[in-house]
């Protein structure tokens, strides 16, 4: 048990394998007895018992309720490892044939390694460049499937320094079962010089703002009122409204979307000219674009990194 969802986990799993192994015991010792008192014998018959309101309220009573709490229990450990902190630290990771590409937020890019600290939350942001892959670290019990053309999520909370097994969980080719990589867990100060090590060129969101001025995204998405495209600023994280009537919330998927197929959400007030960049950004470049947007909401216009006089990333139009 490496992180914080390891322990409930196996909680309800252990009680899932003893209430199964106490209910199949009874049946089995219920039989027997039952086998042995009413077994053939002169004078000894069994008598079939008709229109029991208490038998029947009670085996229809009592599993409903032991489902109940089953289902409660897992319904309360579900939600909560689909809902991330708000200040949990976000990576992006890509799902390739086979390997896994991972990029921090502060520039750092890793191939089938994850190096992350001890005790932080830790948000994935994850999508597949070809075919589903799956996301799995068995120490801390976590799973998630990884789609192409959209971003899944999963967090978690490393408890313990060490290097864990990662796999694709997924079958996703010929080479699946090679698809392995490590997370190495550390203590905050080798986590520290390990990010201080290395060359990197820009954090993800500079690059993405990069990206988006060499797109030419910056003569339609202004931070005035005169782009032919929303302001971007703040907008990420909050209800957009769509020409169509609709209110959409601007995550992840919403900025991915409004990059590659600019016409499928067209923001109230816009006109629906933005062309699409299907086929013309990697999903390397579209994390990055997504991260710049992210940025802008994160930081007053004018504070470090931030641009006063630069339109947001391509969103939609």
């Amino acid at each position: 048990m490496a992180s914080n969802h390891a322990l409930p986990v196996d909680l309800v799993y252990i009680f899932l394998v003893v209430l199964s192994a106490v209910m199949t015991l009874g049946i089995f010792a219920t039989i027997a007895v039952f086998g042995l008192k009413y077994r053939r014998r002169h004078g000894r018959e069994a008598h079939q018992i008709e229109g029991s309101l208490i038998l029947e309220i009670t085996w229809s009573v009592i599993p409903l309720g032991i489902f109940m709490v089953l289902f409660g229990w897992g319904a309360v450990i579900y939600f909560h490892e689909r809902t991330p902190p708000r200040d949990s630290t976000e990576i992006y990771v890509v799902g390739k044939q086979w390997m896994w590409k991972i990029q921090h937020q502060e520039g750092q890019r890793e191939i089938n390694e994850l190096h992350i600290p001890v005790d932080r939350d830790i948000k994935l942001i994850m999508t597949s460049q070809d075919v589903i892959h799956s996301f799995f670290i068995p120490e801390f019990r976590v799973k998630q499937d990884v789609i192409p053309g959209r971003y899944t999520t999963l967090w978690f909370r490393a408890t313990t320094p060490g290097t864990y097994h990662l796999f694709c969980a997924q079958f996703c080719g010929t080479e699946h079962s090679g698809m392995i990589g490590q997370v190495v867990v550390m203590n905050p100060s080798d986590y520290q010089n390990w990010m201080s090590g290395g060359t990197i060129v820009g954090s993800l969101a500079q690059n993405g703002q990069t990206l988006f001025q060499q797109l030419g995204c910056s003569t339609c998405h202004r931070f005035d009122v005169q782009g032919r495209g929303p302001n971007l600023t703040g907008v990420f994280g909050k209800p957009v409204q769509l020409q169509d009537g609709r209110t959409v919330l601007a995550d992840e998927n919403y900025v991915r979307e409004s990059i590659l197929i600019p016409t499928a959400k067209v923001v109230s007030g816009f006109q629906p000219i933005m062309p699409s960049f299907q086929g013309q950004v990697s999903e390397e470049q579209l994390n990055a674009l997504v991260a710049y947007v992210k940025s802008l909401s994160q930081a007053p216009a004018g504070a470090a990194g931030t641009p006063t006089n630069n339109p947001g990333p391509a969103a939609n139009q």
